[in-house]
C-alpha cells in the first residue's frame, strides 16, 4: 500500500495496482473526457475511450470500501455510457449532478449551447455517508426568508422555519469555472492545468460524502485540487497523475496552502 497523504507520478493503472483493496472512503474522479483538446485528452474512437474508462473504473471499485462514495466528472453523453456500466458493476445510483459552470460565452449553430458537465455520485452500499447539513446553501427569496424567520410558512397546516444554516444542496450546482474565478482584469487567464476544478466545489463533494480522517483517493489529480482540499477539511489523501508537470504543479500547489 502506497503511502497516504502523497502525490504520485504513476498512471491510474500502476497506482491503482498499489492501492490495497477496500481501503477508500471516498473517490472524487476527474478523467479525460475525449474532448481531444490536449493530448492526454485524444484517443483513437470513441470506442476506445469508452474501454479506457471501463478499465480503470473496474480497476477503481475493489478499492472502495463497503459503504464508500464515487463521484466522476465527464460530459454528459459519456456519462450516459458510464452510468449503465456502473450499474451493471453493483453500484448505487445516487444522483446525476449538472454543474452549471457559468463559463462566459460559446456559440452553436446546430443544436443548444453546452454550459454544463455531469457529475455522476454512486455509492458501493446503502449506508454511506452524507452530511446533508455540511453542505447546505444561502436561501434565494431573502426577504421571503427573512419574514418565515420570524412568524414561518404555512406548509400543509405546519409552520415552516427557515434552517439558519440554509437550504438543502440541490442536484444542479451554479459554481463559476476556474479561469472565471480568477479573471485578471476582466479577462479570463491561461490555467497552467486545462481543466482544474474550483476548489469550492471539491469540498463540497468531500464535507457532504466523508467524515474527518477519511481517505480520498483521486488517479487523476491534475493540479492537486482534490489533495487540497481534502488536507483543508482534515480528510487523508492519497492521488496521482501520469503527467510529470502536473504532479510537480500539484505538489507546488499543495505546499503552498500548507504554508499559508
Amino acid at each position: 500500500m502506497l503511502e497516504k497523504n502523497k502525490i504520485y507520478n504513476l498512471n491510474c493503472f500502476d497506482f491503482l495496482k498499489k492501492i490495497d483493496n477496500k481501503t477508500i472512503d471516498l473517490a472524487i474522479i476527474d478523467p479525460p473526457y475525449f474532448l481531444k483538446k490536449t493530448d492526454w485528452d485524444k484517443f483513437k474512437s470513441h470506442k476506445e475511450f469508452i474501454n479506457f474508462t471501463f478499465t480503470w473504473i473496474d480497476a477503481l471499485i475493489p478499492k472502495l470500501k463497503k459503504n464508500s462514495s464515487i463521484y466522476i466528472f465527464n460530459t454528459p453523453y459519456n456519462c450516459a455510457f458510464i452510468l449503465h456500466h456502473l450499474l451493471e458493476r453493483g453500484l448505487k445510483f445516487k444522483n446525476w449532478l449538472t454543474w452549471d459552470k457559468r463559463d462566459g460565452f460559446a456559440s452553436a449553430s446546430k443544436k443548444y449551447v453546452s454550459r454544463q458537465e455531469t457529475i455522476l455520485f454512486f455509492t458501493k452500499g446503502d449506508r454511506h455517508t452524507f452530511n446533508s447539513n455540511a453542505v447546505r446553501l444561502q436561501y434565494e427569496s431573502i426577504e421571503r426568508i427573512r419574514h418565515a424567520r420570524k412568524k414561518g410558512i404555512l406548509k400543509n397546516n405546519k409552520r415552516w422555519f427557515p434552517n439558519p444554516k440554509g437550504r438543502l444542496c440541490s442536484d444542479v450546482w451554479h459554481i463559476s469555472s476556474e479561469r472565471h474565478k480568477n479573471k485578471i482584469k476582466g479577462k479570463t487567464p491561461k490555467l497552467l492545468h486545462l481543466t482544474t476544478k474550483p476548489l469550492d466545489m471539491i469540498e463540497r463533494i468531500i464535507k457532504a460524502s466523508s467524515k474527518p480522517g477519511d481517505l480520498i483517493l483521486d488517479c487523476f489529480v491534475g493540479s492537486g485540487t482534490t489533495a487540497i482540499a481534502a488536507k483543508k477539511l482534515g480528510r487523508d489523501f492519497i492521488c496521482s497523475d501520469n503527467n510529470r508537470e502536473y504532479v510537480i504543479l500539484a505538489k507546488k500547489r499543495l505546499k503552498l496552502y500548507a504554508n499559508n
